[in-house]
């Protein structure tokens, strides 16, 4: 069993940027500035760099996503553990989010 620790965090409003990444991850590796892209398309803004790149740090300092180094560019996947966090963190987002709408 994993901690699910990660997904209370994960659906608190100050999470979300960071669910929205791993779900992203989930359907593709992409770079930072293609996650903020399509994050810009879901929210209708567009995160700044100063947003995107610590939220993506965090995830790599807690085993959650990998980083994957060519030249300058930084691709990011997720892990076994960020696979575990997702699915905890769904199962929280709904239970927090069921009848909202």
């Amino acid at each position: 069993m994993h901690d699910t620790s990660y997904a209370r965090y994960c659906c608190d409003m100050r999470g979300m940027l960071s669910f929205l990444i791993l779900f992203l991850l989930s359907k593709k590796k992409m770079h930072g500035q293609e996650l903020a892209e399509e994050i810009g398309r879901r929210k209708g803004s567009k995160p700044s760099p100063g947003t995107i790149y610590p939220a993506l740090k965090g995830l790599r300092e807690e085993g959650l996503i990998a980083e994957k180094r060519e030249g300058k560019k930084v691709t990011y996947s997720l892990t076994k553990e960020g696979e575990a966090g997702l699915k905890d963190a769904k199962k929280q987002f709904c239970r927090t989010f069921v009848g909202v709408f």
